[in-house]
């Protein structure tokens, strides 16, 4: 960050600067132009500059070109410049002298609503994602992350939380269409979780160095580890070069690089042929691959040379199910970044454990009834449950009343209706969202085990859809209402467990899987900046 603060603090930088600005050679390029736009003062024309006026002492305005020695500016910074160089300096110049540089960025949602924020020149992914989890008031659950995201060339990465976010934007170039997104991925550290759901046993093998078979418990650990690499095999779609046909070769992911062979399953040295490295590459997702680039299917990804601009450049793989793209995926983070992305994994846990200790009166918290004259301790565990559920009820007819005082469901409505209206405040409730817009949703905060929302049904009106991802792949269950005797439950299971409102439900299957696949985990959200 200071590096550039360095070279305008050595002996004459400063004071040369000066000089030329002073001597009407303002408009001189003498400070090279960032990839990001400085915040800076406008730049004065050379009349502008002939013509300027100076304040001095006594509030009198003398031209630049009148003898100012008695009435010159003090210098505020004299050990910054030499004794030859004027006292009086630029407004405009003094900015550059601030011990720490800032640039301005904008940030979109999934609205494409934008925030623009001023921040340091180092700042890293994760500064970025704690300072919108502070200022939207989010819950940080460090699964925020900042994508990388190419509106021309149809291509988003994760920023990886270490990354300077300034590096990457001057990678892009001024000339490309790229835009930082902040939005939830869930998926960004999992595979330290469930390694087996990313690696699958027939795509993973211990290259020769090692001469074994390594446990899937340790399958991350030789990741890790400089002196041993597992081996990474299988088909992949590749798209040829200034052509629209895709062709199929046998891959194979070491850590010298990505190689595919010229003879089948072949991988002796004489028949691999190297694609690609990623020393100064990054792995980025294909969006509509399909419709854009003609892919046999969906699953498409590339990887991009740090300053390539155009599609040309890209070289562009297709795999045949998302399980296969997750793990080539997955398997080229863990070798460009090796143990850096295990420490951002374990970081926001090891504070969390410091900050994890209950207080005292925390660990002392009783059930209390106040119904009666006189306040009592509740002892009995069941009657205190009773009383929490009682309450929860009590809170939910309250809220509705208060909706309907707003002009959501009417007052003159039977309280059922109204009760059931609640689950509008969700943040997993979104509403009238189609079957492919959820789909896509869902896909991009994550295609892990549990992660889900709710939302109106598109085919009947009067019933909701539950979409939840399991096994990278997500479904979709209808939650059908059911009348009992006049009163109105919801139901996943044909109506043999019901619930009053959908809060209710999810709370349920948050807790018990029932007749789901797995239990809901992650909502996702979608929040405005």
């Amino acid at each position: 960050m200071n590096k550039t603060l360095d070279k305008i603090h050595t002996s004459g930088g400063l004071g040369q600067k000066a000089e030329n600005f002073h001597s009407g050679k303002g408009n001189e390029r003498v400070f090279p132009r960032p990839a990001i736009i400085p915040l800076e003062g406008p730049s004065l024309t050379p009349n502008a500059q002939r013509t300027r006026t100076k304040f001095c002492k006594g509030n009198r305005n003398v031209r630049e070109g009148e003898d100012s020695s008695s009435s010159s500016v003090p210098n505020p910074f004299p050990e910054l410049l030499p004794p030859t160089v004027s006292g009086s300096i630029s407004k405009y110049l003094l900015p550059w002298t601030k011990p720490s540089a800032t640039q301005v960025i904008k940030v979109f949602d999934e609205n494409n609503t934008s925030k623009a924020v001023e921040v340091p020149t180092d700042v890293t992914a994760r500064d970025i994602c704690q300072l919108f989890v502070l200022k939207n008031h989010c819950i940080d659950d460090h699964s925020w992350a900042l994508i990388d995201h190419h509106i021309q060339l149809g291509i988003e990465r994760t920023i990886e939380d270490h990354e300077c976010v300034m590096d990457v934007l001057s990678g892009n170039g001024m000339e490309t269409d790229s835009r930082l997104y902040f939005r939830k991925n869930y998926a960004k550290y999992e595979f330290f979780k469930k390694p087996l759901d990313f690696f699958p046993d027939h795509m993973v093998s211990i290259s020769t160095e090692t001469n074994g078979i390594v446990d899937h418990s340790e399958l991350i650990e030789t990741f890790l580890k400089s002196s041993t690499c597992p081996e990474i095999h299988g088909h992949l779609h590749v798209k040829e070069q200034s052509k629209k046909s895709w062709k199929k070769f046998y891959f194979v992911l070491r850590r010298s690089g990505l190689y595919f062979s010229t003879k089948a399953t072949s991988k002796e040295p004489r028949h691999l042929q190297f694609f690609a490295d990623f020393a100064d590459s990054d792995i980025y997702t294909v969006l509509s691959a399909k419709k854009a680039h003609g892919a046999p299917t969906e699953f498409a990804f590339c990887v991009k040379a740090t300053k390539c601009s155009s599609s040309r450049d890209l070289k562009l793989l297709c795999a045949d199910d998302e399980q296969t793209k997750t793990c080539w995926i997955t398997a080229m983070r863990l070798l460009k970044f090796g143990m850096q992305l295990y420490q951002n994994f374990i970081q926001p846990h090891q504070k969390q454990k410091v900050s994890s200790m209950r207080s005292i009166s925390e660990n002392s918290l009783v059930a209390m009834d106040f119904s009666g004259q006189k306040t009592r301790v509740i002892e009995n565990p069941s009657e205190a449950l009773s009383v929490a559920v009682e309450e929860g009820l009590s809170w939910r007819k309250k809220s509705c009343h208060r909706l309907s005082g707003h002009g959501s469901p009417s007052s003159t409505q039977s309280s059922v209706p109204n009760l059931a209206a609640i689950h509008l405040a969700q943040p997993w409730f979104h509403g009238k969202l189609s079957r492919e817009e959820a789909q896509h949703l869902i896909t991009q905060q994550g295609l892990i085990d549990g992660v889900f929302l709710l939302r109106d049904s598109q085919s009947n009106p009067k019933t909701f859809v539950l979409s939840l991802c399991h096994m990278q792949k997500i479904k979709h269950f209808q939650i059908l209402p059911v009348d009992d005797e006049g009163e109105l439950f919801y139901s996943l299971d044909d109506g043999h467990t019901r619930f009053t409102d959908l809060i209710q439900l999810v709370e349920f299957y948050q807790l018990n899987r029932g007749t789901l696949p797995c239990r809901l985990k992650h909502h996702c959200i979608q929040i405005t900046l």
